[in-house]
């Protein structure tokens, strides 16, 4: 959890909420297929039959900065320089501009080659 004090009192982003705002811009960037769980991940997700949004996606760090793991899918064909690319840059954005807390790193771990 990052959580910082302010005169107006106390502000907190807890790690799931990071992780479903960096799953969705993840999602919306093109030649994704999805997130891929880890393996502790996979067996909460048959228990309690979770979302897979937030999966794959680990944000450390504190109110100056994070970094960011992603284990992605993506779609057989596309450069994945250029998709590792786009995802840098909308994970830096859309965390930028919801939270007001800098991504110092993002990682991109291709774990999947998904042909259609």
């Amino acid at each position: 959890m990052i959580s910082y004090e302010t005169i107006k009192g106390n502000i907190c982003f807890s790690n799931e909420y990071l992780a479903k705002l960096i799953g969705n811009a993840v999602g919306n960037c093109y030649g994704v297929v999805g997130m891929v769980p880890n393996i502790k991940q996979k067996l909460s997700m048959l228990l309690t039959k979770s979302n897979v949004i937030d999966k794959g996606i680990q944000v450390r760090g504190n109110i100056d900065t994070v970094t960011v793991d992603l284990h992605i899918a993506v779609i057989y064909g596309i450069n994945i320089n250029t998709i590792a690319n786009s995802i840098t840059e909308a994970v830096k954005y859309t965390v930028k501009k919801a939270t007001g807390i800098s991504v110092s790193k993002v990682t991109v771990k291709v774990d999947e080659i998904v042909t259609e």
